[in-house]
């Protein structure tokens, strides 16, 4: 199969899943969003699915990225509620991954054009951070380990940049990964009704949020000046 073939399987799988994904939650988004007002009843729900569990949690977390009203840290609290730490923490980041991929992907290959005009009427002022390729990395990777952030929206915008899809993906998996496993240990200890460990890692989430937003513009500048240090020694 030559080159060009490929990449334009590639773009009808992604519009195909594209569609498909928006398809879903326009037909079932009341029911999603009644599933997940409760973490009893989404876990129920997915314990339900026998062994397909696992699976339908993952593309919940999959489409919680590529659909915005879906609450990301409700399905990632939601894996630790119903799978505990470890499985909890591994399936919310391959749903993680494969939604940023899905996202990614479509914006780079497909939905360019119409991802560039959203973000201009939006008039977001970190765009032009993102103009530039020397704080590209540090921004995206502070971007993504500050807890709160709008980290979904980052995945689109990232793949108009010209980004390397590896380097990406490594810099939203260590800057996601911390967080991702506090939502999933929050859930865990609210299973097990252990509310004092759930309140503490809240309020050093919350913390971390505050401290993380009003100085982000800061660890950019001194981060992105240590590396142009580095280059000239």
């Amino acid at each position: 199969m030559t080159q060009i073939r490929k990449v334009r399987l590639l773009k009808i799988i992604l519009l195909l899943l594209a569609i498909l994904s928006i398809f879903l939650f326009i037909r079932h988004a009341p029911a999603i969003l009644e599933l997940l007002s409760s973490m009893d009843k989404f876990r129920d729900f997915i314990l339900s699915s026998g062994n397909w569990g696992p699976v339908m949690f993952i593309l919940f977390q999959m489409l919680q990225i590529v659909v915005a009203p879906i609450p990301g840290e409700v399905v990632q609290i939601a894996g630790g509620y119903i799978y505990g730490v470890s499985l909890g923490t591994l399936y919310t980041t391959i749903g993680t991954l494969l939604g940023a991929a899905l996202a990614f992907f479509f914006t780079r290959y497909i939905g360019r054009s119409w991802i560039e005009r959203l973000l201009e009427k939006r008039n977001y002022k970190w765009i032009s951070v993102m103009k530039n390729e020397k704080k590209l990395s540090v921004f995206l990777f502070i971007f993504f380990i500050i807890p709160g952030l709008p980290k979904d929206l980052m995945v689109y915008l990232a793949a108009l940049t010209p980004i390397s899809s590896l380097r990406f993906f490594t810099l939203l998996l260590v800057g996601r990964l911390p967080w991702l496993i506090a939502s999933v240990v929050i859930g865990t200890t609210i299973h097990q009704e252990q509310y004092g460990v759930a309140i503490l890692i809240t309020i050093i989430s919350v913390l971390a949020f505050i401290i993380g937003y009003f100085y982000k513009n800061k660890w950019i500048e001194l981060f992105s000046n240590s590396e142009k240090k580095e280059g000239k020694l």
